[in-house]
């Protein structure tokens, strides 16, 4: 006697066939970048173990010295480890900053799939080797250091490569929300990062770096076998930023008279509109490859410099919480490390919600820089508040720590992948899908050079008290929404004008 047919199996077969691929593409890419994010978190839990107060501990059980770091992991034993940890954070973040510039131009022009598995497995092999430096018995600074900067460099390859997949199989319709809920990967993979870590942080530390990197591998092995690219390498059809716009004597696009216009109907996944025989049958014929952008051809592309811009101070403010949340929680609210962590993830729980807030809200109104603006606005107070009272009691502190990731992360979040993906396919690019690589290696390596200074400033600027270092990202919060009004004033200008753009969710 045979068994019914799976209900699993029974679901896929009643999905269409384009949306089965889109499915696929998803799940893929959100394992692909959780699983960066997962191996860059280890860091952040395992220093407040590299530098431990061994008083408790008694006295050095080697020799009579009085010395209360004696447990710690040398060179990080002396009163400078916060600058050596600012050291690391900076090796790691200022390698990504510069690849990143030039990740995006790689990434158009070679296979996706390629550059995405390859760097994934090269990460691996980084992240794992700082671990092994415990098993090695590494106490040599630059070890640790050169170590940071090739995983940098090597990192780079994902953020490209998983937004232009994304894009290339993803219209505009309700792209701020599938981005928003898609974009959690980064605050999944931070959580799974703590977590993992805070496994064998106080027994082993060098696992917590060589479990994660293990992860990464097989996942970029598994992308390998399995990610599909491009719509039309299956036959499948793809989203209206892949043709080119045609004009009507008015000079109005067709992107613009309805931007949600695509060309398949299929399924929950699929981008709606009424596809005909002909137009699809087209998509499927070979056609001349566009050239890909250039560096300064992107640039000019509106909103590109603002949108970099901001996301420079935004993500500074969102890094300096992922590399030094950790270990604020162990000098202010006198937590362990693994507790610490485990709190820490709180953060990222709120930026799953503000990314996702963030995205719903901007699909409604058709405002992505005012939606950015407005957290960014309500984020300055909560960060004030929450190192004034965020320790006074767990639930304060857990509910404090949900609000600033939320209001923190959502803005990051959705500039890094709705607005990306909307400017790499810009109505300007007439249907010319091949700057979305550089546009997205622009936005996001101009943010990393905030990601890149937050840590380090706060290195420098912990000695002188937490105080002064939520006041730095006070700061940058502040800066990053001044520096998005112009395209705030424009959007509002579209909502009050004569020809008001027409608000709502549409289909996607």
């Amino acid at each position: 006697m045979r068994a019914a047919l799976a209900p699993g199996v029974r679901l896929l077969r009643a999905l269409p066939r384009d949306s089965r691929y889109r499915g696929l593409t998803l799940v893929l890419t959100f394992l692909s970048y959780t699983s960066y994010h997962l191996s860059r978190k280890p860091i952040s839990i395992v220093k407040s173990q590299l530098h431990l107060n061994c008083s408790a501990l008694g006295p050095n059980p080697h020799n009579d010295s009085n010395s209360t770091t004696w447990c710690s992991w040398a060179p990080f034993d002396g009163d400078n480890y916060k600058e050596l940890f600012g050291a690391l954070d900076n090796a790691f973040l200022v390698a990504y900053a510069i690849g990143m510039f030039i990740s995006g131009i790689f990434g158009e022009r070679l296979p996706l799939r390629y550059y995405l598995s390859g760097g994934m497995v090269l990460s691996g092999l980084f992240t794992a080797l700082f671990g092994l430096g415990y098993f090695w018995d590494i106490h040599v600074l630059w070890y640790f250091i050169i170590v940071q900067v090739c995983n940098g460099l090597v990192q780079t390859t994902g953020w490209p490569a998983v937004v232009a997949c994304v894009g290339n199989w993803f219209g505009k319709g309700k792209r701020g929300l599938i981005m928003g809920i898609w974009n959690s990967h980064t605050s999944v993979g931070n959580i799974l990062g703590s977590l993992i870590a805070g496994v064998w942080v106080s027994s082993a530390w060098g696992l917590s770096f060589v479990v994660p990197g293990i992860i990464i591998a097989v996942v970029g092995i598994i992308c390998f076998f399995f990610l599909v690219e491009y719509p039309e390498d299956v036959d499948c059809n793809p989203p209206l930023h892949h043709m080119a716009a045609d004009e009507n004597p008015g000079g109005v696009t067709t992107s613009e008279k309805d931007p949600e216009a695509v060309i398949s109907n299929e399924g929950p996944l699929s981008l709606s509109g009424q596809s005909s025989v002909d137009h699809s049958k087209s998509s499927k014929e070979p056609a001349e490859e566009p050239e890909a952008i250039s560096f300064f051809g992107a640039l000019r592309i509106p909103g590109v410099v603002e949108f970099s811009l901001c996301l420079l101070f935004a993500k500074l403010v969102s890094y300096t919480f992922l590399y030094w949340l950790p270990l604020y929680i162990v000098n202010v609210a006198h937590f362990g490390a693994t507790e610490a962590g485990n709190l820490s993830t709180l953060f990222d729980v709120g930026g799953i919600l503000g990314g996702i807030f963030a995205g719903l809200i901007s699909d409604y109104t058709g405002g992505r820089a005012t939606t950015c603006c407005v957290m960014l606005v309500v984020a300055a107070p909560m960060l004030f508040l929450y190192n004034h009272v965020g320790q006074n009691g767990i639930g304060v502190s857990v509910a404090m720590l949900i609000i600033c990731g939320a209001l923190v992360n959502g803005p990051y979040a959705l500039i890094t992948t709705a607005v990306s993906a909307d400017l790499g396919t810009h109505e300007s690019l007439k249907g010319n899908a091949k700057a979305l690589s550089t546009v997205t290696a622009i936005i996001d390596g101009t943010g990393s050079v905030g990601a890149a200074l937050g840590p380090l400033l706060a290195g420098l600027i912990s000695p002188t008290g937490w105080n002064n270092v939520f006041y730095m990202l006070i700061a940058a919060d502040v800066l990053a929404c001044l520096l998005l009004a112009r395209v705030v004033v424009k959007e509002a200008r579209g909502w009050c004008g004569p020809m008001a753009r027409q608000r709502g969710f549409k289909e996607f």
